[in-house]
């Protein structure tokens, strides 16, 4: 059983920062691909970022490029998501999802296991 656990949500200012993480345990945490998304109140859940296991590969959604960084600690168990220059819409339930395979994806649909989610909210 894989498990993953976020944290390091908050409520800052525009034009804040706040980094992300995701914990993954589990037998086979370190075989995972793992992606951000977030879903904002009465809209879909969306794409973030994602990150391969090998580290190599990095994708982000077009509305964060520049702005939020993924990346990972050097044991492959905690994923991070730096995230700078912070607007009211980044506010959001922001989740990280763990995918058995070693390629990222955008499609939530493609992603096995999730955490419970950390609330983020940008006042303005």
């Amino acid at each position: 059983q894989v498990q993953l656990v976020e944290s390091g949500g908050g409520l800052v200012q525009a034009g804040g920062s706040l980094r992300l993480s995701c914990v993954v345990s589990g037998r086979t945490s370190s075989q995972y691909a793992v992606g951000w998304f977030r879903q904002a109140p009465g809209k879909e859940r969306e794409f973030v970022a994602a990150i391969s296991r090998s580290s190599y590969t990095t994708i982000y959604a077009d509305s964060v490029q520049g702005r939020f960084t993924i990346s990972k600690d050097n044991a492959g168990n905690t994923i991070y998501l730096q995230m700078n220059s912070l607007k009211p819409e980044d506010t959001a339930v922001y989740y990280c999802a763990g995918r058995l395979f070693s390629s990222t994806s955008r499609n939530p649909a493609a992603y096995n296991y999730w955490g419970q989610g950390t609330q983020v909210t940008i006042s303005s």
